[in-house]
């Protein structure tokens, strides 16, 4: 089983954890999680882009000169696609990118995601993270107490509106709380931050 050091917020070890190997431990499957990253981003997509087709834009009722004998080629309208200030032809419309993938799909790419964090030892387990007030200054110093520079991820096991709210402010640091985590934001930050209480809910949840 994967062992992970345990820290305070003063970013001196304090224990070892014993993490469950089926969710920690497991074999990363670099398909799936390539999956699941394209299947997240194009959920995310608004797909409001548009343009008008020559039915929307205005004018062009008349024909621009008459069918035969002008020499030039011939025409309909003057709001056609190849026509300055015409339609555009097969251009985008308003759509929705989002499809679904199913569960077990999803638990496996998780699974992966988290053990890929564990075996390039980018992962820090908190026996807790508390804080007193809402004061960004204070996550910064357990940051720096940590050694941990450039995109983190903070998990919770539950709402800490003190942490969350301390984090804002604070360029490449992502909050989130165990029902909210997904295998995006884990591959997208270089540091995987999570709390004792988190690991536990984790896999009280997925070690089924």
């Amino acid at each position: 089983m994967p062992k992970v050091a345990v820290y305070d917020i003063n970013g001196s070890q304090i224990d070892t954890l014993e993490l469950n190997e089926d969710i920690f431990g497991a074999q990363v499957n670099k398909i799936v999680l390539h999956q699941v990253v394209v299947n997240y981003l194009a959920n995310q997509r608004q797909g409001t882009q548009s343009t008008k087709t020559r039915t929307e834009v205005r004018g062009g009722g008349a024909k621009p000169w008459r069918q035969k004998g002008t020499g030039r080629a011939r025409q309909g309208s003057i709001r056609a696609p190849q026509w300055i200030k015409g339609g555009i032809a097969l251009g985008p419309k308003p759509r929705d990118y989002r499809y679904s993938l199913n569960k077990k799909l999803k638990r496996v790419a998780l699974k992966s995601a988290l053990s890929a964090k564990v075996a390039e030892n980018e992962i820090f387990v908190l026996d807790s993270f508390n804080l007193e007030a809402i004061k960004t200054k204070e996550v910064l110093k357990v940051l720096t107490n940590l050694n941990i520079a450039g995109k983190a991820l903070i998990v919770t096991a539950d709402y800490n509106e003190n942490v969350i709210k301390s984090a804002n402010n604070i360029t490449g640091i992502t909050t989130t709380m165990v029902s909210g985590l997904n295998v995006y934001d884990i591959l997208n930050h270089n540091t995987f931050i999570i709390t004792k209480d988190a690991i536990a809910k984790i896999e009280e949840v997925y070690a089924q």
